[in-house]
């Protein structure tokens, strides 16, 4: 079985876990994180990172955030004596810009780290995929963080931008590939009206799994397979 979550942003891992048990989650199947695991609550999603090294059957899809965390990586260096100058107005501008959405809990939680797990973790998120494409029972789906931005049916996935593909924020009335479903989150289907809270969207190109849990909000654990909805409440 392949299952799909998103946008945990600090969900806490012990309830992620909980969620899994529920679904009957087992070694044979299949997790993809569709992205944003990190930022604005609890540790900022780094419990969840550390246990991701682990495990050999779930997947972290990148997401805008941890593509921000990455853009802040400098934050993890060694201070050193020429640090004024490598901290350029760029760098703080970046820094700035990341913690005001949410990045300071992550990067607090990161900086308790050992320095070898705090390198593990930023490999492994130079490592996450920007996509993936699955086919379950026949149907075949593109899994991502955001959507598609500048969508165009004759271009292939693999040609579009990172940003095309971390920073989309749908029209429910946009239509995607035909033939292929596209999974995904980052726009909390709240934000399309009170009709769609805490409730899946699903169009006949593309479904949007974002319940909102960086916004204290319960995620959706959604069972590809049959389509099957998990929540803990």
């Amino acid at each position: 079985m392949i299952y799909v979550i998103s946008d945990l942003h600090g969900y806490p891992l012990d309830k992620l876990q909980k969620l899994l048990k529920k679904a009957n989650f087992g070694p044979r199947d299949f997790l993809y994180i569709l992205g944003d695991v990190v930022d604005r609550n609890g540790d900022g999603g780094v419990s969840i990172l550390e246990w991701l090294l682990y495990q050999t059957n779930v997947q972290l899809i990148l997401g805008n955030h941890e593509a921000m965390l990455l853009g802040c990586e400098f934050a993890f260096e060694e201070i050193k004596e020429d640090f004024e100058e490598t901290m350029t107005p760029e760098r703080m501008d970046m820094l700035q810009r990341y913690m005001a959405d949410g990045g300071d809990v992550t990067l607090k939680a990161m900086q308790k780290l050992p320095k070898d797990t705090q390198a593990e973790i930023l490999d492994y998120l130079h490592d996450c995929p920007i996509y993936e494409e699955v086919k379950v029972n026949g149907q075949e789906m593109i899994l991502l963080h955001s959507g598609i931005d500048n969508f165009d049916p004759n271009k292939r996935i693999e040609d579009y931008s990172v940003e095309d593909l971390l920073w989309a924020w749908p029209e429910l009335s946009d239509v995607y590939y035909k033939n292929i479903l596209t999974v995904f989150g980052h726009t909390p289907t709240f934000s399309y009206g009170d009709e769609y809270k805490d409730k899946i969207i699903k169009t006949p190109t593309w479904i949007d799994i974002d319940m909102g849990a960086g916004f204290g909000r319960e995620p959706v654990l959604l069972r590809l397979d049959d389509f099957m909805e998990f929540r803990l409440s």
